[in-house]
């Protein structure tokens, strides 16, 4: 691509790719997104590519200057249907294939590519099992709004070319020539666009904030270490739509006059990074990174910084001091960020998801995005929804949906037809919700008046099958590995705190230990230095106040209630079904299982025991056992 020196080939150069792009009637993206690489997607695509190839097929695998061919077929990013992979999405008809394989390739290419026909038998099936072929009208869609991944999956993820053709850096522009830095750090402001890492902060007074500072170099960070288990929405953006997170970074840059820009990306996430890179040397080659950008005075780099997987590293002073080459430790705040941050400079940081709102609020306006959602907390949210749910995946929806949508009406429900029973949202550092939360907004005000927060925006459902208290340990466990040792609440307090539910599930609780877990809860976040510390005990408060007929169930009737606690499980022999084979006890590797002396009435064989003293809880003995006299117990 021609290196872009000025406005007008600003202009000119997407007004081309725009031409190219509409001029391909017929748009296939594989999705390349992590689930669906992992499904196999790249064999489909490559298998398509193969079939076109060998057939002649008249088709473009990659956007040029020139109008090429009708059709094209690309790989997308992640449409967020996750337990449907494979997803190939075809645009702009708006057919939806699921599940597909490498050998439905050649259907697709004779029926789609070939005759603009939709592959009927991908489509995905109801719950009354008929089929639905349009995105916008699978359920899982239905009630989303999506504005972050709007052109997630139906661009070409590894393409600045398709993400010019569809208005891309237009905002930019706009900031570059036609907004002053005050200008955009009031728009912003106005919109009212929070934090969507989790503290929720307002993104345009941190911006402002910075402005007013005197002090050079300034920096402009982005966090994209999103390390709570089961969040993926962060990862998503920056595979599917990378151009969009750099444009809302340079409009910050422009915004607070800076000229270095970091991206923190996790270890674990290696294709995020491999893509981001591409972006960055693509916006360079094209003139919008780099020195004197589109022939102004402005100049701005960026550079990934990989993280080596630290938890911890997602707090911003961590992050900050991980960047300048010092251990990822939070440190004493004594100055914001947006004064003493990055290098002892001024520095504004948000996260992946916070930057990719900004273009779309340049461009249509503050007025506009405080349409949707409520008024303090406008725009959307994505989250993570996995568990135990029908439809799991990635989901934007208005912010100040209710939890009851998002999991029956886009979720589908809970599966299996098992019971709900909770949430886990906001990670290791949020709280569990109940059936008595269903009908709360997910918002940043109203979500904390239940002891839980949005956070980075995973959800964890949970039914009746799954145990709170395993679920509080999990995470306990999570974060005191996670702790990095700086302060003594933290370090000693979440272990003292995860030695009390390894005890409790294990059978071995005791009197005293719920006040315990209480008291620390309390001492660990008050006192801890940074929001790991602060929120850790947060999963076991939240447990302990919905869920305190558990704990004790557990400590004072030595019984898990969802027979999930391995070692509280408890194996009986049925005495009136026992036939007296032995089968049980020769299965049994630590001879837990011994013959009753006196033989079963009417029998010669005796039936047989487990000595609970001496049983590991294995479930050995249920194996094999014809008349079905093991019964498991909880």
């Amino acid at each position: 691509m021609t290196k872009l020196t000025s406005r007008d080939a600003l202009i000119k150069a997407r007004e081309t790719y725009k031409k190219s792009f509409d001029a391909e009637k017929t748009k296939i993206f594989v999705c390349a997104g992590n689930g669906c690489i992992a499904s196999g997607s790249l064999a489909v695509y490559d298998k398509l590519a193969e079939i076109i190839k060998s057939k002649n097929v008249p088709c473009s695998l990659e956007l040029k200057e020139e109008p090429g061919h009708p059709v094209g077929v690309k790989k997308g990013g992640c449409p967020g249907f996750c337990n449907q992979s494979v997803l190939v999405l075809v645009e702009p008809q708006g057919w939806l294939y699921t599940k597909v394989k490498p050998e439905d390739a050649e259907d697709i290419v004779e029926q789609t590519v070939k005759n603009g026909k939709p592959v009927e038998r991908l489509a995905f099936k109801g719950a009354d099992g008929k089929a639905i072929l349009q995105k916008a009208e699978i359920p899982f869609y239905k009630k989303q709004t999506r504005i972050v991944l709007e052109q997630c999956g139906k661009i070409d993820a590894e393409s600045i070319k398709e993400y010019l053709a569809v208005g891309g850096y237009s905002a930019f522009e706009k900031v570059l020539f036609d907004m002053t830095p005050e200008a955009v750090c009031n728009e912003v402001k106005e919109s009212n666009l929070r934090g969507r890492g989790g503290a929720g902060f307002p993104a345009g007074s941190k911006w402002s904030d910075t402005l007013r500072e005197q002090a050079t170099p300034k920096y402009v960070v982005c966090n994209g270490d999103e390390g709570d288990p089961g969040a993926f929405m962060d990862q998503s953006v920056m595979e599917g739509v990378p151009h969009q997170m750099i444009e809302g970074m340079l409009i910050a840059a422009r915004a607070i006059g800076a000229n270095q820009g970091y991206i923190y990306v996790r270890a674990e996430y290696p294709r995020a990074v491999s893509r981001l890179r591409i972006a960055i040397k693509q916006a360079e080659e094209a003139g919008i990174l780099g020195d004197n950008i589109l022939g102004t005075d402005f100049s701005f780099k960026l550079t990934i910084y990989r993280g080596a997987g630290a938890f911890v590293c997602g707090e911003g002073s961590a992050l900050m001091g991980s960047i300048e080459g010092r251990r990822g430790m939070p440190r004493v705040k004594r100055y914001r960020s947006t004064q003493r941050g990055l290098y002892e400079k001024p520095t504004v940081l948000n996260n992946v998801e916070t930057y990719a709102n900004v273009p779309v609020i340049i461009n249509k306006g503050a007025a506009w995005y405080k349409k949707i959602g409520p008024e303090t907390s406008p725009g959307t949210k994505t989250f993570a929804l996995t568990g135990k749910i029908t439809n799991t995946g990635l989901i934007e929806v208005p912010m100040g949906t209710k939890l009851r949508e998002i999991i029956y009406d886009i979720g589908g429900g809970i599966k299996d037809d098992h019971k709900f029973k909770a949430v886990q949202i906001g990670g290791p550092s949020g709280g569990c919700l109940t059936e008595a939360d269903l009908d709360m907004p997910l918002d940043f005000d109203s979500v904390p008046k239940a002891g839980a927060i949005i956070g980075s925006g995973g959800l964890v459902v949970m039914d009746e099958t799954n145990c709170m208290i395993e679920i509080a340990r999990f995470f306990m466990d999570f974060t005191k590995r996670e702790s990095c040792g700086k302060c003594v609440p933290c370090r000693e307090g979440t272990l003292r705190m995860l030695e009390i539910l390894e005890r409790i599930v294990s059978g071995q609780g005791r009197e005293g230990d719920i006040e315990l877990l209480d008291e620390l809860s309390v001492t660990v976040s008050k006192a801890a230095l940074c929001g790991l510390g602060k929120t850790a005990p947060n999963p076991v408060m939240s447990t302990l106040k919905r869920f305190r007929n558990e704990y004790e169930d557990h400590i004072f009737k030595h019984k898990c209630t969802a027979g999930e606690c391995q070692k509280l499980k408890r194996f009986v022999i049925d005495k009136q079904t026992c036939i007296g084979c032995g089968f049980c006890a020769k299965n049994c590797p630590v001879n837990a299982i011994y013959q009753h002396d006196k033989p079963i009435p009417g029998k010669k064989l005796a039936y047989y025991i487990v000595d609970d003293a001496k049983c590991i809880k294995c479930g050995a003995c249920l194996e094999g056992c014809k008349p079905n006299a093991v019964k498991e117990e909880s």
